[in-house]
């Protein structure tokens, strides 16, 4: 998964000086639900808070991601509040402002993590992170 690279480049370069964490929410192309073609993934939808435990930790794990993973809830409070559906980049300044609204994933991602970097790297020279 590329976005997952990209993700991972953003902490190395940051992860002294910023938080950055993957916020897993509900399964986007799901066994029993919405299916694509050559899915990569192959999960139905977690139906408890212990199930979207265990899908996250398995998509941690067969991505070899090193960021920390945090689990929306079974209500989808994160993804209701930020839009996170199918996955976006926020940058939310040391205040709790939002510094950077990343447009909606697939193809608001990458340009999201990109300008990333020029956010952080102002947020985190004026200490503000």
């Amino acid at each position: 998964m590329q976005s997952v690279g990209q993700i991972e480049k953003l902490n190395a370069a940051y992860k002294d000086k910023a938080h950055i964490y993957v916020v897993y929410i509900r399964e986007a192309h799901p066994t029993d639900g919405w299916v694509v073609k050559n899915n990569k993934f192959k999960i139905e939808d977690p139906k408890t808070l212990e199930e979207r435990q265990k899908a996250a930790k398995d998509f941690a794990k067969d991505l070899k991601l090193t960021l920390p993973v945090l689990i929306d809830s079974m209500d989808d409070r994160v993804n209701t509040l930020y839009g996170g559906w199918p996955d976006r980049v926020y940058v939310i300044d040391a205040a709790g402002k939002i510094a950077l609204k990343g447009e909606m994933g697939p193809r608001g991602f990458t340009p999201a993590v990109q300008a990333s970097f020029g956010v952080l790297e102002k947020l985190t020279a004026t200490g503000r992170r």
